[in-house]
């Protein structure tokens, strides 16, 4: 009898702890549902305490109920050392370094979708063995001028190549159970005044140049959070823009994400509780260099938000959504029980580094095939500061702690080496001799007493007396050059580098420039340098990668994400000087320009205005496009069509090509580009091979919108198809007739 009861006992006793287990943590009920359970269990102020942070890089779960916190790490190109708690200096931990990976500009250079999507693995598993929930990155904002500070973490000029090398990155990572956290949402141009500045732009600007990567990360990308920039727009800052936050993102997009301020971008209790934000990091803070410790329940966000609800001045279903999408986040992340462990240094990192790298260098400029390095050389002189200096540390919040970075100059001593040829050095210029970002430092002394013309000298001495000269110059991370918080000063390179690359091109012709940039740069000696590789910040690998191009162990097959044009007045940002445009005067930028960015603009002025286009790039074997073909010549609105262009390889050895397709609408009511890119396929050919390339325009494709309606317009008529390899470089024209009209809302 006894036995019997205890049984009984507790079998009730189980039932009912059955009963009484939450929802939340059942991972096999619907995730909507779970996260009704839990808030159905939180106090108001349980609900205020998890939208702000705790910490520089935390913010706090609920802990009577079991639900943990959330840790961000900056990104979006490694993942970020650990800081100290309430301080932006290191929190000393040992087991924090990481692979740095391509900046992303080197990213979007690939073309290939593929590459992102081993990008945001890679990266993902980095964040997951490091424990962090939400990865800040990656980035997205259009490159509209080259001054742009912060145009190296982004992915170029154009909307439709950022759309589709966004998404894969997302989901790589978000597979990890890690949250991709796109940025910096939106307009985030510059870096001058970016806490204050105004960016007044009409509305088809806005939704067919800058929100179109936005928009295919949320609803293509599935990407589970999104960071508000420093910016305003129409008035408002980008965290408190109702706009842009309810009726855009929330409403047309429908995200069921976490909008995550970025660090010290709210200002006001009373916008950010009515307008959309749902999680706020880092006031007190310009995400920089300073901060309050223990100023977190004093945040927009924390006790004044509190106060509002409990005065009922602030609306308390807007509360419950917010900390709905937060408990989302949390599920997702922290909670997911299935989540893989990650790894942090693997060697498939590193060759995912190098192998994103090598695809993303572009080869600009070859003449008399200078390059590949070839038989016979058997001295090479390799000149500038970029040669030796670390790039991973600096910039800003990408700055990283990496386990090892190969300096292109160990890289191309260690493949020269291998081939029998002697490598010698000399610095040419001296830039920024400093290393050091939030307490990592490169551990470099690369101070040189020598003035600028001995070094002028030295290196010319040498050149003559080389076989052929590698000049690794470009920008840095320094204050003014490719950095967060500030813009350049100027369009051409820093240091007198222009005259050191005019002296070793008089001593001796075969002269290769590597710039080592994220952004675009004039130059004035370039008919005098027969070969020019943009090589970006690449990470850990940088050496290896610059040496396998080099050399030929790697076929180049990168194109340009943006234009390099040959002047800074021939960017329509700049064209004319106004200040209205940029950087904007009384609080105010205006893009006047409106759709005119990039090649949009450029390619209009001619080649001698524009350097290299927007998708050039060349390779050591040679591609030929034979005669394009679409699938039907007329489509209604709302139709699609299919081209078909055969590509050969027509070299002496295997290579890559990237086949462009851009769109011209013949005769349009409204005012329309020449030509947009709505497709591009990457496709890699052993030589004497050929193989048919096939591509899909859908609606989108003809589509503008039209702001006097606030929807997107397909115009019945003639269009032009326009394929080639490059924005510059058109084989072949196709003419398509849009027979029937079509219209819907974004």
């Amino acid at each position: 009898m006894n036995i019997k009861i205890t049984v009984i006992a507790a079998a009730i006793l189980a039932l009912s702890a059955a009963a009484q287990t939450p929802v939340y943590l059942d991972e096999t009920c619907p995730l909507d549902e779970r996260v009704a359970d839990a808030l159905y269990r939180m106090t108001t102020a349980e609900k205020v305490a998890i939208l702000h942070a705790q910490s520089k890089f935390s913010s706090p779960g609920v802990q009577r109920l079991g639900i943990p916190g959330i840790w961000c790490t900056d990104g979006p190109h490694g993942i970020r050392p650990d800081v100290l708690w309430d301080e932006w200096d290191q929190a000393g931990a040992t087991n924090d370094s990481c692979v740095a990976f391509p900046a992303l500009t080197c990213l979007a250079a690939t073309w290939n979708p593929e590459m992102s999507a081993l990008y945001g693995k890679s990266i993902g598993e980095e964040a997951r063995y490091r424990n962090k929930n939400v990865l800040l990155g990656p980035g997205v904002n259009i490159y509209r001028t080259p001054l742009n500070g912060r145009n190296f973490e982004y992915m170029g000029e154009d909307p439709y190549l950022s759309s589709r090398m966004v998404i894969p990155y997302i989901k790589g990572v978000q597979d990890n159970g890690v949250a991709a956290c796109v940025k910096h949402y939106a307009l985030n141009n510059q870096e001058v005044d970016r806490a204050h500045v105004n960016v007044l732009v009409d509305d088809r600007t806005l939704y067919e140049i800058y929100l179109p990567a936005f928009k295919a990360a949320i609803t293509e990308g599935g990407a589970w959070s999104i960071m508000p920039g420093y910016n305003k727009y129409a008035g408002d800052h980008a965290c408190e823009n109702s706009r842009l936050l309810l009726d855009i993102l929330k409403g047309d997009w429908e995200f069921d994400g976490v909008a995550i301020s970025d660090w010290g971008a709210v200002h006001n209790t009373e916008k950010v509780a009515a307008n959309g934000l749902d999680m706020e990091f880092g006031s007190w803070t310009n995400g920089l260099n300073f901060g309050a410790s223990n100023a977190y329940d004093r945040y927009f966000l924390a006790l004044p938000y509190l106060k509002l609800i409990e005065e009922g001045k602030a609306d308390t279903a807007m509360l419950n959504d917010k900390a709905s999408r937060v408990l989302r986040l949390i599920m997702r992340t922290e909670m997911n029980r299935n989540r893989p462990y990650g790894s942090l240094n693997s060697p498939e990192h590193y060759a995912a580094a190098r192998r994103i790298a090598g695809e993303g260098i572009v080869l600009l400029k070859n003449d008399g095939n200078l390059l590949p390095v070839r038989a016979g050389v058997k001295k090479i002189l390799v000149v500038g500061e970029n040669a030796i200096k670390m790039m991973t540390v600096g910039g800003g919040s990408s700055s990283l702690k990496v386990q090892r970075e190969i300096l292109p100059l160990d890289g191309i001593r260690a493949n020269a080496s291998a081939k029998g040829i002697e490598v010698a050095y000399e610095r040419g210029y001296v830039g920024d001799v400093t290393g050091e970002y939030n307490g990592v430092t490169t551990g470099q002394d690369l101070r040189d007493s020598r003035p600028a013309d001995q070094l002028i000298a030295d290196a010319v001495k040498a050149a003559r007396e080389a076989d052929m000269v590698i000049f690794i110059g470009g920008l840095n991370k320094s204050d003014n050059q490719d950095s967060e918080g500030c813009d350049r000063l100027e369009y051409n390179l820093p240091y007198n580098q222009d005259k050191v690359i005019e002296a070793l091109a008089a001593a001796n012709p075969r002269l290769v420039v590597v710039g080592i940039t994220g952004n675009a740069y004039a130059m004035p000696w370039l008919d005098k340098v027969p070969a020019v590789v943009q090589g970006w910040f690449i990470g850990s690998e940088a050496g290896d990668a610059i040496a396998d191009v080099l050399f030929g162990d790697v076929n180049p097959s990168g194109k340009l994400p943006f234009t390099f044009a040959a002047a800074l007045t021939d960017y329509a940002a700049h064209a004319t000087g106004d200040k209205e445009m940029y950087p904007g005067v009384a609080g105010d930028v205006t893009y006047k320009e409106g759709l005119d960015v990039g090649y949009r603009h450029t390619d209009r002025l001619g080649k001698d205005h524009v350097n290299f286009a927007f998708g050039h790039g060349l390779s050591y074997t040679d591609f030929k496009l034979g005669k394009a073909v679409l699938s039907e010549s007329k489509i209604p609105g709302d139709g699609s069509v299919t081209v078909t262009v055969p590509v050969t390889n027509t070299g002496d050895r295997k290579g890559a090509e990237v086949v462009q397709v851009y769109v011209r609408d013949v005769k349009s009511s409204l005012y329309r580009p020449y030509k947009e890119l709505k497709a591009f396929n990457k496709i890699e050919l052993d030589p004497g091979k050929t193989a048919d390339v096939t591509l899909t325009l859908d609606k989108n494709a003809f589509a503008y919108y039209d702001p006097a309606t606030a929807m997107w317009t397909v115009e019945p008529g003639k269009f032009e198809i326009l394929v080639g390899t490059a924005s510059d470089d058109i084989a072949g024209r196709l003419p398509l007739a849009v027979t029937t009209p079509a219209i819907w809302h974004d």
